[in-house]
């Protein structure tokens, strides 16, 4: 099939996706279960990345503006580092591994064990029950663990700054302070929020046209995870070029 059959198959699958669900009481609870599946699981991997990476940027701008810059730069550089890219986009792209191979398996095999055919004999619509509590629950979760990512990571550098004698405290708060805009933090969230609604839809979307046995489960994981990584970059361009220009 070609890309163009699979874009508008795509999109027709979102937008069933996005249909109103059949049973409120149902869709509640499949919803609270998957912010604990895709949030709460996630925790964990997400801060101890933050924290290492809050620390190394801070290391690596201390050894670069040694002794000829100022040293609140470190601060200013971890600040714009966490906030601008690293936690809305790498903490994305991270998860996409954890978050969207589990997705795509997950409904991959109810398709190859027919779980999604009788799903839909007893009148059920079944890429609205399955994808849109996956969908909600991304949406509303990324962006707190992109908040968690950067305050973690901005703490880490801090910590690490005089800790390693690298600046004082006073320096690094100064440096947070310098030239900042409350739209770099806008702009992350924004980019979360598409981020995991493309990570989510494309997940599902390779899972539930998964045909075969496990070993197309498996590829269609694989894939899930390659198409994800690769429109969240091409998206992250656009969305740059349309909001910081």
């Amino acid at each position: 099939m070609g890309i163009l059959h699979h874009i508008g198959r795509y999109f027709s699958f979102l937008a069933a996706a996005l249909r109103r669900p059949q049973k409120g009481r149902v869709f509640a609870q499949a919803t609270a279960v998957e912010l604990e599946a895709i949030g709460v699981q996630s925790v964990g991997i997400v801060a101890l990345l933050s924290l290492f990476m809050g620390a190394v940027i801070a290391i690596q701008t201390a050894h670069q503006v040694s002794g000829w810059i100022p040293a609140y730069t470190i601060g200013f550089t971890v600040r714009q580092t966490m906030i601008l890219e690293f936690a809305p986009t790498i903490i994305p792209v991270i998860l996409s591994g954890k978050v969207g191979s589990n997705i795509a398996s997950q409904i991959g095999t109810m398709q190859v064990t027919e779980q999604i055919d009788a799903l839909e004999v007893m009148g059920v619509r079944s890429i609205s029950h399955l994808v849109l509590p996956k969908l909600l629950a991304a949406l509303f979760i990324f962006p707190f663990l992109v908040i968690i990512s950067m305050v973690l990571g901005i703490g880490a550098g801090a910590f690490i700054c005089d800790f390693a004698d690298l600046s004082t405290y006073a320096d690094f708060e100064y440096g947070l302070q310098v030239d900042f805009r409350a739209f770099d933090v806008a702009y992350a969230l924004i980019k979360t929020c598409v981020f995991a609604l493309i990570i989510t839809s494309v997940s599902a979307y390779h899972g539930y046209y998964t045909s075969g046995g496990a070993r197309e489960v498996g590829r269609s994981s694989t894939k899930a995870v390659v198409y994800s990584v690769v429109i969240v970059m091409v998206a992250n361009l656009v969305i740059t070029q349309l909001l910081l220009t």
